[in-house]
């Protein structure tokens, strides 16, 4: 026997869709690209490696509940975060799985925290440590989302040019990497990196995402 809706079962329904737009990996990692800044269907499928018809298709549940908003320009269509609160539902996510599922614990013990088990170095010491000019502040994501928006001074090398740039970096202080977020193995990687050509290193406690979010200034 079927019951008839009343308010709160009808909030729920719509709760539970904004669930099952969050419910999906493709989706999840598109919300990712997008915490970086605005980007084109296209440029979005190259990034999570699918293809533009299914791009399109995930892009338009997001939007669907409000979690992504289009713009368009010509012939292309971009896309950006219709609210960074998303980043809170995300990081509700991710913080319920590490301390519940055993199979994200193992995934993240063995896929970033074998790579580096220092402490990272929380938003506002980094601030604190830039502002006095102590520290090198290093942006190792692609040119393009460096352009939309990073950390003021920050040095940006991709992870795969640093190796072969390491001279760009002063030998004399600590280098604190940052990347997309607190899931994102590129700083992981370059911290390890620099550590094995001999540079004091560390990595920011999340990315740059949450740095925005939290109302710290950004340079574009």
């Amino acid at each position: 026997m079927s019951r008839t809706k009343g308010p709160k079962q009808a909030l729920f329904h719509q709760l539970a869709r904004v669930a099952q737009a969050l419910a999906s990996d493709s989706r999840l990692e598109i919300l990712d690209y997008l915490a970086q800044g605005e980007r084109g269907v296209e440029a979005l499928a190259r990034a999570a490696g699918l293809s533009v018809a299914n791009t399109s298709k995930h892009l338009q549940q997001l939007k669907g509940v409000g979690l992504v908003r289009a713009r368009r320009a010509g012939k292309q269509v971009f896309y950006e975060l219709a609210d960074d609160r998303a980043l809170d539902a995300v990081a509700a996510l991710r913080v319920l799985a590490e301390s519940h599922t055993d199979e994200v614990r193992t995934l993240v013990a063995s896929y970033l925290h074998a790579r580096d088990q220092l402490e990272p170095v929380p938003a506002q010491e980094l601030l604190a440590r830039a502002n006095s000019g102590l520290v090198t502040v290093l942006d190792v994501r692609p040119s393009e989302e460096f352009d939309q928006g990073h950390i003021p001074g920050a040095l940006n090398i991709p992870l795969d040019d640093l190796a072969s740039q390491l001279h760009m970096l002063p030998g004399n202080q600590e280098v604190i990497a940052y990347c997309r977020g607190p899931w994102c193995v590129l700083s992981f990687e370059a911290v390890r990196l620099l550590r094995d050509a001999g540079f004091e290193a560390r990595r920011l406690q999340d990315g740059l995402p949450e740095w925005r979010y939290a109302g710290y200034p950004l340079e574009t």
